[in-house]
């Protein structure tokens, strides 16, 4: 069993993180920037160290600093939560190089699932459903590109091969449009992800985000935690998620969930994941796989009981699954709601110190969040600052539990997203039928 872990990262995944530990009884090191030495985790943490100032890349992505953390602290586990190093193949592989157990999968498995090439291919020798594409990364050769997206049918997308968190991806209505966005999506994927590799897959116009939870362990288990569907998004990033998705064909949501654990066996995965599909006219194509503990995860803990934080831990320390499939029921449906330190309307960050924090609370309502009053929000990392999360016996009594939780909730000082959630929770359309992923942009942010 691990005894002693630190924690790379920060914000609400790092107290959520802690707090695993603490039920497992694991000792934890809290790593923290200059600018996160008052946090709630550091303090609560049994020991901290600050890794650097304040920009990520003197801190939370100085692997160096990382390591020497947990040499100096003798640590014998790293746990990257989400963002920053968490799909580093390199630093999974420098941590278990070093000594360290790596909470999370083997860095071959990071490496063939973080290239979306690489990880298309594994799928489609597994059986998993993708989107029709060109099957490989695009050629130098430009009418050999023209003759592709000809083939394809337009529109199509192009797609940095390294790329994520909706970068390094353009959409081509026409063949007049095709070179550029290629010239333009290669420099972009080059300056984000140093790799100017790209592809070309069809692009779908309506389609839904639907993503399926799995967990497995190093003795070959391998189960599905059911799937969520996170449609409710801006420019790519996620805004609110519920579980499970709602109105999928069940002999349609028992063969995607089979696919992907027998995608877990073909590469030898370990861990916690989640495999990610487009959904559109009945059919499901996938179109990557995330190697780490989602933001959203709180809603599939709600609808089966389980804490995937822990469970991950364990399957790092060398546990086998403590759940079969057979034990895993799904209870009732779940929303997540994002708040971000942002302008509701221009979206433009809000840093800066709330003045007053009041949380929501009653039946079904749970909060993750690392704020407080008088907590100063920091301008150098993402906006997420807490997740609201809504539980019921259906779809309706959780939007309408959400309604209320999210009415309740008081962060004064900053500008946030409640004003932009509050009226997604209202929206006629949230209860009549599931919405496309380009909903919100249509309807609200034109």
């Amino acid at each position: 069993m691990i005894e002693k872990l630190v924690i790379a990262n920060r914000g609400e995944i790092a107290l959520r993180i802690l707090r695993a530990c603490r039920e497992l009884g694991i000792h934890v090191v809290a790593l923290h920037s200059e600018a996160d030495r008052d946090t709630k985790y550091v303090r609560l943490a049994e020991e901290s160290v600050c890794i650097g100032p304040p920009p990520p890349n003197k801190s939370y992505l100085n692997i160096p600093a990382v390591i020497a953390a947990a040499e100096v602290t003798d640590a014998s586990a790293i746990h990257p939560g989400y963002g920053f190093l968490a799909e580093n193949p390199d630093f999974a592989e420098r941590v278990e190089k070093s000594g360290f157990i790596f909470v999370g999968p083997s860095a071959n498995t990071m490496r063939t699932m973080g290239d979306k090439i690489s990880a298309i291919r594994a799928m489609k020798a597994a059986g998993v459903p993708c989107v029709t594409g060109s099957d490989g990364p695009l050629p130098e050769d430009t009418e050999e590109i023209f003759r592709i997206a000809s083939e394809i049918g337009y529109p199509v997308i192009i797609k940095a091969s390294a790329g994520g968190g909706g970068k390094g991806m353009r959409v081509v209505r026409t063949e007049a449009a095709l070179l550029n966005a290629w010239q333009l999506t290669r420099a972009e994927a080059k300056a984000a992800f140093g790799n100017p590799e790209v592809y070309m897959e069809k692009f779908l116009e309506r389609p839904r985000h639907i993503e399926f939870q799995v967990l497995a362990d190093s003795y070959g288990n391998t189960i599905h935690l059911g799937d969520r569907d996170c449609s409710m998004q801006r420019k790519h990033q996620k805004v609110l998620e519920e579980a499970p998705a709602p109105n999928i064909d069940p002999v349609l949501r028992q063969s995607i969930s089979e696919r992907c654990l027998n995608a877990c066996e073909k590469i030898n995965y370990r861990g916690l994941g989640t495999f990610e599909f487009l959904y559109e006219n009945g059919q499901f194509f996938f179109i990557e796989m995330n190697t780490r503990v989602q933001v959203e995860h709180p809603v599939t803990e709600a609808i089966t009981g389980l804490d995937l934080v822990k469970e991950q831990i364990l399957i790092a320390s060398g546990a086998s699954l403590s759940h079969t499939q057979e034990d895993i029921q799904i209870r009732g449906h779940a929303i997540e709601c994002r708040i971000n330190a942002e302008d509701p309307k221009t979206f433009a960050p809000s840093p800066g110190q709330i003045t007053r924090y009041h949380q929501p609370g009653g039946p079904g309502i749970r909060v993750d969040s690392h704020i407080f009053t008088e907590y100063v929000v920091p301008p150098f990392y993402d906006s997420l600052i807490a997740k609201i999360i809504s539980h019921g016996v259906d779809r309706q009594q959780a939007l309408d539990r959400m309604s209320g939780a999210l009415q309740e909730l008081v962060i004064d000082g900053i500008a946030t997203n409640i004003p932009l959630q509050i009226k997604l929770i209202e929206d006629p359309a949230m209860h009549q039928k599931p919405c496309d992923i380009h909903y919100l942009e249509r309807k609200h942010l034109i």
